[in-house]
């Protein structure tokens, strides 16, 4: 049995730790990404990885699903190790995931419904109707209802990360990742995407990794924050705690990102910032 730093066995779901990240690192050739990674997703929260460019977020989660595999560590999720699975149970084991990709990643070709039914068609022998009924409920529940027959041109970005939402959400995920969900939206639009995710985070009873880069939309919907930073996690914890932190770096990070402090969950951007 391997037991972790606290002492619980990582064999063993743990009911606070959905995922739980230890000693991972990672090179691609002569770039060290990854060193020495321990790190927690929060069971059922909203967990925000804040970085610069490159710093090795997206390395990070791919390891979550084993869409890359590390040089050295380990990565338990609900205490399966998921380095250790043979190809048919890591293709099982992966169905516990949904991603939201950056530019929703929608065929252009298919309609919104097509879309979203694309993954049941692919993965589980459901009939028409049930395919049909399941899009219907996921739609409906994030304000999508009337947008079956359009196609992903038609729709504005907002609504793209909508339809992104629904179609990862019909495969009933426990765990759903977002990658730079707001880039490109205007403030309206970065609102309605952060209750989107807070709303399916809610009704679905998801756990929710979010790389973001906008530390106005992290302070809105995290419960947790991490930092990577030089190849290692810098700081993590709630968002009191990020916020409280005097760490140089993490703290010169959200000074220039235009967020200067935030105030009982109200975050109050630097003087003159619009």
């Amino acid at each position: 049995m391997t037991l972790d730093h606290d002492g619980t066995p990582l064999e063993e779901p743990h009911p606070r730790w959905h995922v739980r990240v230890r000693g991972l690192d990672k090179s691609f050739g002569t770039n060290h990404v990854l060193d020495h990674i321990d790190f927690d997703i929060e069971r059922g929260k909203v967990n925000v990885i804040i970085g610069a460019s490159g710093a090795g977020k997206s390395v990070l989660i791919k390891h979550f699903m084993c869409l890359l595999r590390p040089d050295s560590g380990s990565v338990w999720v609900d205490g399966t190790d998921v380095f250790a699975l043979a190809p048919k149970p890591l293709a099982e084991f992966r169905r516990k995931f949904g991603l939201v990709f950056q530019f929703s990643a929608l065929f252009d070709s298919l309609t919104v419904e097509e879309n979203c039914a694309f993954p049941l068609k692919e993965h589980t022998r459901k009939n028409k109707a049930e395919i049909k009924e399941i899009v219907r409920d996921r739609l409906n529940a994030l304000g999508l209802d009337g947008t079956q027959r359009k196609y992903p041109g038609e729709l504005s970005g907002g609504m793209r990360k909508r339809v992104g939402l629904a179609r990862a959400l019909v495969l009933e995920p426990e765990i759903l990742m977002f990658d730079e969900p707001t880039t490109g939206l205007d403030p309206l639009a970065t609102r309605n995407v952060d209750e989107m995710i807070l709303a399916a985070c809610a009704r679905y009873k998801v756990t929710s990794v979010v790389i973001s880069h906008d530390m106005a939309s992290v302070f809105r919907i995290a419960d947790r924050i991490a930092m990577i930073h030089d190849h290692r996690i810098l700081a993590a914890g709630t968002v009191a705690e990020i916020q409280a932190s005097r760490e140089p770096y993490l703290f010169e990070f959200i000074r220039t990102s235009g967020v200067a402090a935030a105030f009982g969950g109200r975050v109050v951007p630097e003087a003159g910032a619009p």
